[in-house]
Parts: structure tokens; sequence; C-alpha cells
């Protein structure tokens, strides 16, 4: 009897169990879902039930869509984090569209990784690829506006070297209630 093949592995490895990735349209309507349950858990004590129920992941879909089909420029860019093939979170990054930006600076939109899949690196990683992203793009500092009440995120970001630089600012939710929001700032530079 011959002796197991102890290259196999070696050769043909696995399909990676978790990675991240760049967003293709096809995976808008995962994106969308993701987006409609992790915003829900997040700001479920922050804005009206009502709207949060409305919350339709074909909705949100169309616009992932047109932002992965079609984005506005080449420093635009929307990951997914897929545990196996299922996407499991999402984050985009573009360049900041804040007043006093400058050129060097880039905004993380928004990072979302679906509750069920919390706790297993999908938010680290999406965070590691969304500077590398910008990083590539010439951009040397990472801001992000953080809901006041998302502690968990404010939390995570902070854990990866983000800080409030002072500026605040307030947004109307659809249902007349104010949310406060606080911008966050890195150094992308080493």
């Amino acid at each position: 009897m011959d002796a197991p093949d102890e290259t196999a592995d070696v050769l043909r490895p696995p399909t990676a169990d978790a990675s991240v990735r760049p967003a293709r349209p096809a995976d808008a309507p995962a994106i969308g879902a993701v987006q409609a349950r992790a915003w829900r858990a997040a700001y479920a004590d922050v804005l009206d039930a009502d709207a949060l129920g409305r919350l339709s992941a074909d909705d949100l879909a169309q616009p992932w869509h047109e932002a992965v089909a079609r984005p506005p420029s080449a420093r635009h860019s929307v990951l997914v984090a897929c545990a196996g093939s299922a996407v499991v979170g999402f984050a985009a990054v573009a360049p900041s569209g804040d007043p006093d930006a400058g050129p060097d600076d880039g905004d993380l939109v928004v990072l979302a990784v679906d509750p069920a899949h919390r706790g297993a690196g999908h938010g680290s990683r999406l965070l590691a690829a969304g500077a590398d992203t910008l990083r590539s793009a010439g951009v040397t500092t990472l801001r992000a506006w953080v809901p006041d009440d998302d502690t968990a995120l404010r939390g995570f970001l902070a854990s990866a070297g983000a800080a409030p630089d002072g500026a605040h600012r307030t947004l109307e939710a659809a249902d007349g209630r104010e949310v406060g929001v606080t911008r966050l700032v890195a150094s992308l530079d080493g």
C-alpha cells in the first residue's frame, strides 16, 4: 500500500473560509440584505421602529448596484466580506466629501457586518482592506462619521486607532428625530 499523498493540501488548498474582495454588481442584493439586518440591529434604540421595519433589502440593493457597477471615480470602492461564498459584510470607501477635506483625506462611508456573523473577524478584514484601498489611491487620512449612539462601531474604530477630531453634526431622521454624529479620524501613514 502506498503512503498517503501528504502534499495534496499544499498543492490544492481548500477555498478560503473568510475573505474580502471587491464587490460585483451581482452582490447588490446581498449587500442590501446585510445593510437592512445590520442597521435594524445597530439602530433599534436610535431610529423609529417603523422606519427600521420598512428597510427593504430590495430597496437598498439598487443604489448598491449603481455604486458597484458605476462608481463615481476610481477612488470609490465597495468591498464585501465573505464566509465561503456568502456575502456577510461590506464596506464602502471614497474621497472625503467633507468641506474641510483635502485631497489626501478619504471616507469610510459605511462598514456593516451581518449580526449573525459578527465576532468572526469580518469587520477587521473589511476595515484593513478599505484602508489599503484608500492608501493605494494616495489617501493618508481615513475619516468616518459615526452616530453618537453607535458605541459598538465607535469602539471598533477606536480599537483600530481612530479618534474624534472635534467635528460633530446633527442629522434629522425621517421620523424627525435628531441623530448626533461625530467624526473619527485615523492616519493611514506607516
